[in-house]
């Protein structure tokens, strides 16, 4: 027997291929041979009417809890691959139908019952041979019956058959055993070489036991069907009749059994009736039981109620209890230090009695009432008159500790005493409202901007007072005399520079201020943010940051830290608005008294500037703390001021120099180059700190000034230019050689003039040569000059460059050659004024004039052949015996 392809395991890898992704298992895959026809009768065979072969495959999806079946439909593509082609749902499989013309039984048609269109036939499909056709048949059916639940119309096959058919070709079973979730039951048949799957038997075990025996008994009329049959209903109807003759003949003792029945049902009756009675006597009884619970109930949950609402109306009439010593404190007790005890108790019932009337702390029920409305408004009106109350008497207070410390003069500096200003006993006798403070804050936020005017505004009096006492001693107590501050004019006297006084006292006098106020101003602002209740960080001392000891103060500034229980840490920018804007009223005006200060530095002694912008410096790196915006600004302010006056004083210098070009002829080296060292020297002893800036912009403009009239008042006289010029950057170099090395910015000007230095030496030295040896010089230039647009060979026959021209030109020229340089020297000698710099000036001009000379040989050499002139080495021999 052939091999069935049911058992091709690679047919079923080709067709579980061409479904992979879709996470379908090919249970069954067989090759058959599809054709068209119509119900009960066999495909007609034509053109276009061609059997086709086709691969039928039933494959399974497991989902969730149920399982799904299809059957698939491959064709073959023109590579001869697999490919699916239809799809069909096992659970709209309606009928099966066995195609009755087909003589050898092997064709078949599947009818679905959700075709679109009825009227068109479905494809008859034909197999090898019955085995194939069974085989598939029952696998379609097992997976019918148990998956889906349900077998399909079966037409021209008997069911019976099928399953004799099965057992008859089955050897070997092997079942697996599993609910519908882990997939269908699983039966190989195995007959020889070939395997049948189905999935469980069409009957149970049992009933193919009875069917067997019952075809043991009937076996000679099993071969014809309609016979078999109709001896079946003959025996069944002999049954039928042999039970019904039975029970006819049991007739006496059937009436026995009725009238027992009869009597048991009269007892059951009179039962029935005697319950009935007793249920509603019951019923009776429950109902009272009920109403008597629930009105027990109902007394015990109005007497819980009872008790709750005295309770909480006990609460509420102690909420809205007002304490009679709470209530005299408020409206009219004294503010003195000894009663500010029972202030801040009243304050804090106040606070606390206010918010226990609000929402959150009481229930939305009670708001409403009548009496809680009626107190919260004598607690606002309360609250009013005591805020009203304090502000007035803390505005008082305050201008009153201010105008006693005005009054005393002990207070302030005098004359030949300065006096450092205290504020302890202020901050102490502050302190002591700071609490009260913290409550009206928390009473109503609105009562504080009056109360910090009145405080910024009484305090700022004080300051003021206080630092224009002590800028005014400080002027009168520092002695140091005027220096001048004509530095750089040309028409001034050349030794007033050279012995200046010493003004060191005026940079220790403004230090003075600066360390005595900004420490103050800086725990005055501390102190009043903390004080006034400003919402901000915690400031440094300055102090700290500057060198100088802590102020005794600062432990007074930290004791109001304990004020705020409720402090933030977060910065609020608006709270520093508002802190900045008080600190401007507090300490607005006081930078006129450090301004006179640094404008009497400047008198004295302009270059003072550099220092005090260095201290000023210093002092603004220290200032971290937000509090203390308005101390920054004023640093700030005095930096610009010094930068202002330093400016000035730069500006004038500038000047100075420039009214050097409005001279008479300027000859040898500027009064201003030499003096401009000396201010330097000064400038470079004043620096301190972050001024090293501004004075590096001071010499960038200084340099530039001096260079630019400089070069103005060589171009007045081009005959002695190129002299003035290397003269005075040669004295330019010489001044500044120490400072150059350690300054940067004067390094650059001194690379800048040693360049210019050398450019003007070239020049001059060209003049005095050319002025000797023209001639000589110009005779060789024109061979120069030549040689770019003819041969070498070809000059000898120019005009003026024959070899007698040569040889004229020589003789005038290099005759008395001693003589020649030796007027060249005298020459250098006569114009410079500066007689340390003609040893270097000579010896640039020897070089000069060999390196001349050695060309014009070179060129003689090249262009004349044979002519001879004055070796190289003998004019160098010449020059150096001179």
């Amino acid at each position: 027997m052939a091999k069935s392809s049911a058992d091709d395991e690679e047919l079923r890898r080709a067709c579980e291929a061409s479904i992979e992704g879709t996470k379908q298992k090919i249970v069954m895959s067989i090759r058959v041979a599809k054709s068209s026809g119509i119900w009960g009768k066999s495909g007609k065979l034509g053109r276009g009417n061609m059997a086709k072969p086709r691969v039928l495959g039933i494959s399974t999806k497991v989902k969730a809890k149920r399982t799904k079946a299809f059957l698939r439909v491959f064709k073959y593509s023109n590579g001869g691959v697999l490919e699916p082609a239809k799809l069909y749902k096992l659970k709209h499989l309606s009928k099966v139908e066995v195609v009755t013309n087909d003589p050898s039984g092997c064709t078949f048609m599947l009818g679905f019952d959700n075709l679109r269109n009825q009227s068109v036939a479905p494809p008859q499909w034909t197999m090898r041979n019955v085995d194939d056709r069974n085989r598939l048949l029952l696998c379609i059916l097992n997976i019918c019956k148990d998956v889906l639940g349900h077998l399909p119309k079966v037409v021209g096959i008997d069911v019976v058959e099928m399953a004799l058919w099965a057992k008859e070709n089955t050897q070997a079973v092997t079942k697996r055993q599993g609910d519908l979730e882990d997939g269908p039951y699983q039966v190989e048949v195995t007959e020889g070489d070939m395997k049948v799957t189905v999935e469980r038997e069409l009957v149970s075990q049992a009933e193919e036991e009875d069917m067997e025996a019952l075809l043991g008994t009937y076996v000679m009329g099993i071969g014809e069907a309609e016979a078999f049959s109709e001896r079946l209903k003959r025996e069944l109807q002999a049954l039928e009749a042999a039970n019904v003759h039975a029970i006819l003949e049991n007739e006496p003792m059937i009436h026995e059994v009725l009238q027992g029945l009869e009597v048991a049902t009269n007892c059951v009756d009179d039962m029935d009736e005697w319950l009935g009675i007793f249920n509603v006597k019951l019923r009776h009884m429950r109902e009272d039981i009920e109403s008597i619970e629930t009105r027990n109930n109902k007394l015990e949950m109005q007497s819980v109620n009872n008790k709750s609402l005295i309770e909480e109306l006990d609460m509420l009439l102690e909420r809205l209890r007002i304490p009679s010593e709470y209530a005299s404190c408020l409206t009219g007790g004294s503010f003195d230090e000894a009663r500010m005890h029972q202030n801040i108790e009243s304050c804090e019932w106040l606070a606390n009695a206010l918010r226990s009337l609000e929402v959150p702390k009481l229930d939305r029920t009670y708001a409403n009432m009548r009496s809680v409305r009626e107190k919260r408004a004598e607690l606002d009106k309360l609250k009013n008159t005591f805020v009203k109350r304090a502000t007035e008497f803390l505005r008082n207070y305050f201008a009153s500790l201010v105008d006693f410390m005005i009054t005393d003069k002990s207070y302030f500096s005098q004359r030949g005493q300065l006096k450092r200003p205290d504020h302890a006993d202020l901050r102490y006798k502050c302190r002591t409202y700071a609490r009260l403070l913290q409550h009206l804050k928390s009473l109503d936020k609105n009562c504080l901007g009056p109360l910090r005017k009145a405080y910024c505004s009484s305090l700022n009096l004080l300051l003021r007072r206080e630092a224009r006492e002590f800028a005014n001693e400080l002027r009168t107590s520092t002695k140091a005399s005027k220096n001048p501050t004509v530095w750089l004019d040309g028409s001034a006297a050349s030794n007033q520079n050279t012995n200046s006084a010493d003004t060191s006292t005026v940079s220790e006098a403004y230090a003075k201020m600066l360390t005595i106020f900004i420490p103050l101003l800086v725990d005055e602002s501390s102190f009043f943010a903390h004080f006034m209740c400003f919402e901000v960080p915690a400031l440094v001392p300055s102090g700290s940051s500057n060198g100088s000891k802590s102020a005794p103060n600062d432990d007074d500034d930290l004791g109001i830290m304990d004020i705020d229980d409720n402090g933030k840490a977060g910065k609020k920018t608006a709270e520093l608005e508002a802190l900045n804007e008080s600190l401007r009223d507090l300490l607005d005006g006081i930078q006129e008294d450090f301004y006179a200060v640094v404008d009497w530095a400047y008198k004295i002694d302009p270059l003072r500037c550099i220092s005090m912008h260095g201290i000023t410096e210093r002092y603004i790196s220290g200032q971290k703390a937000d509090a203390a915006g308005f101390v920054r600004i004023l640093l700030d302010d005095l930096e610009n001021r010094i930068s202002t006056q330093f400016g000035r004083f730069v500006d004038e210098a500038c000047h100075q120099i420039e009214r050097n070009e409005r001279n008479v002829r300027q000859v040898g080296v500027l009064s201003y180059i030499p003096r401009f060292a000396i201010l330097a020297t000064r400038m470079e002893q004043y620096i301190q700190g972050q001024s090293r800036d501004l004075v590096d912009q001071a010499y960038t403009k200084f340099v530039t000034i001096m260079f630019v009239t400089l070069d103005k008042i060589a171009q007045a006289d081009t005959k002695y230019a190129d002299i003035l010029l290397l003269e005075n950057y040669a004295a330019f170099q010489n001044s500044l050689y120490d400072l150059a090395n350690v300054v940067a910015t004067l390094a650059k000007f001194y690379h800048q003039a040693s360049e210019s230095y050398e450019q003007a030496c070239t020049r001059f030295i060209s003049t005095i040569i050319y002025y000797q040896f023209e001639r000589l010089f110009q005779f060789a230039r024109r061979i120069e000059d030549l040689m770019f647009t003819i041969t070498p060979e070809e000059i000898p026959f120019q005009l003026g460059l024959s070899k007698v021209d040569l040889r004229k030109v020589v003789k005038s020229s290099l005759s008395g050659v001693d003589k020649s340089i030796t007027a060249m020297y005298k020459k250098l000698q006569k114009n410079l004024t500066s007689e340390e710099l003609l040893p270097s000036l000579w010896d640039k001009c020897k070089k000069e004039f060999l390196d001349k000379y050695d060309s014009f040989a070179q060129l003689v050499a090249k262009i004349y052949p044979g002519e001879n002139i004055p070796d190289v080495s003998q004019m160098r021999d010449l020059l150096a015996s001179m």
